[in-house]
């Protein structure tokens, strides 16, 4: 057998048919559903009078539309209302495991799966969401999907997918200090364009993907579709076995010895052919931010906005001169002083635990400044759970953080959390979009540590130099 990515192998294990042109019929191991987009897929399948195919491969939480004030409900949102019952109602009458706004495990979709171990090496994953990618920091194939596939999988437990051409991104070295896996997937995204790896699956390699926590692998691949990908994937090794290991989902006693033969099978061959490669040098990334309104739009924290007319393409230049109209920035500027209003650390891109003590490193000891909302919303209510065990909850209430219950929350409209029109958010989302955090919202991306510096200093500012400063306590 001729060599093969890591991505062809697991693909190459879940075919069900080969269609010719590159298409075929997959088998999909896990289906993850929410409240934004689930309800209406298992409503269409009920008109047609379609029972779900494999409920017991099937997992649904509510994240998009609900509230995460503290003591919500599920009436606390216009969307939330209308979506969370009507998933509710149709995941019971389906034998659809919910993990409910009452439930001890209920959180983010993207954080729950891996920390249940529903997500495992080598599986397939998919859902009606594009950061699906996320599943791939622990060497599982994930991709988002739309609606009309959402339903296909739900009735049929498979997948109509085009081979993917494959990529390899190289990261040598090891990121320097205060610089997190935000950081070097940012930096990426800025080199290399929005569209980068349009039509490709990413598989993340080299000595800094190596010796990088399985959890920064998540948030690195949790951008992949910001990349133009729709698959990012890093090879399962020890570090991800140690972080699967005795998880609720998980195999456990021989099965467990039986799968960890297989998962360490799941690498590229030595000699696989990649279509295109690209090498970053993980030790010279320093800490990102975005000045627009793509995360292509990146920069060095402390670097200058650049000129739109240094980009190559017409087009990328229009862009970038409205990017600047809407974010009320100029070429040649220095985010680093620049005011903000807001910081919303969260999402299924950086809430886990490690995130979390991140912030804490930053905040402890410190107050937010005067005039800024600055929210910490745990990816699940186990991050949330730990998070409390060490005190962390302490750390951001007495540093004036509001501390909230998990959900998707500030890092896009839907439930209402939002940012008011021409204000400032630093926010450690995947998505800096125009109208992403509201109307007129102006929205920067940044990492954990970044967006902390923010809240305590009231302006960009640069975690380093605030690490660097004796907190009050």
């Amino acid at each position: 057998m001729a060599a093969r990515t890591l991505v062809q192998k697991i693909w190459d294990a879940h075919i069900v048919a080969e269609f010719g042109d590159g298409l075929d019929l997959l088998h999909i191991d896990r289906h993850l559903i929410h409240d934004l987009s689930g309800p209406a897929s298992l409503g269409k399948l009920a008109e047609r009078g379609l029972p779900v195919r494999s409920p017991e491969l099937t997992f649904a939480m509510p994240d998009h539309t609900v509230s995460t004030a503290v003591g919500r409900t599920d009436a606390d949102t216009r969307a939330g209302r209308m979506l969370v019952p009507a998933l509710r109602e149709r995941t019971h009458a389906e034998g659809i495991r919910l993990f409910d706004l009452d439930d001890p495990e209920q959180g983010i979709v993207h954080v729950v799966g891996p920390e249940l171990g529903l997500t495992l090496p080598g599986v397939t994953v998919v859902c009606g969401d594009s950061h699906t990618c996320t599943h791939g920091g622990l060497g599982a194939l994930g991709w988002g999907i739309g609606s009309s596939d959402l339903t296909h999988v739900l009735a049929t437990q498979t997948i109509v997918q085009r081979r993917p051409k494959q990529m390899r991104v190289i990261c040598s070295g090891r990121l320097g200090t205060g610089v997190e896996p935000k950081d070097l997937v940012l930096h990426l995204i800025g080199e290399h364009g929005a569209d980068g790896a349009a039509g490709f699956a990413v598989e993340y390699a080299g000595s800094a993907i190596d010796s990088m926590p399985v959890e920064g692998r998540m948030t690195l691949c949790n951008l992949a579709i910001e990349f133009g990908a729709k698959i990012g994937i890093v090879a399962p090794d020890d570090a991800t076995f140690d972080y699967v290991a005795g998880r609720r989902y998980a195999p456990a006693g021989a099965l467990w010895e039986l799968a960890l033969a297989s998962w360490r099978e799941l690498a590229s061959d030595a000699d696989a052919a990649f279509d295109r490669e690209i090498e970053i040098d993980a030790a010279a990334v320093s800490p990102q931010i975005t000045w627009g309104t793509s995360p292509a739009h990146t920069m060095a924290l402390d670097g200058e906005i650049p000129d739109p007319e240094s980009a190559q393409v017409p087009a990328a230049r229009l862009a970038r001169s409205k990017a600047l109209g809407h974010m009320g920035l100029n070429a040649g500027d220095r985010l680093l002083g620049v005011p903000v209003q807001h910081v919303f650390i969260g999402s299924c891109a950086n809430s886990r635990i490690s995130d979390l003590q991140t912030a804490a490193q930053i905040v402890r000891g410190r107050r937010v400044a005067q005039g800024v909302r600055a929210w910490v919303v745990p990816g699940s209510q186990a991050v949330r759970r730990e998070a409390e065990e060490l005190g962390l909850d302490r750390v951001f209430t007495a540093a004036g953080f509001q501390w909230r219950e998990p959900g998707c929350s500030m890092c896009l409209g839907v439930n209402e959390e939002l940012v008011p029109p021409g204000e400032r958010c630093v926010a450690t989302s995947n998505r800096n979009f125009v109208g992403r955090q509201g109307p007129g919202a102006r929205t920067h991306l940044a990492g954990v540590a970044t967006a902390a510096a923010a809240a305590i200093a009231g302006r960009i500012a640069d975690p380093r130099q605030l690490a660097r400063e004796p907190a009050d306590g």
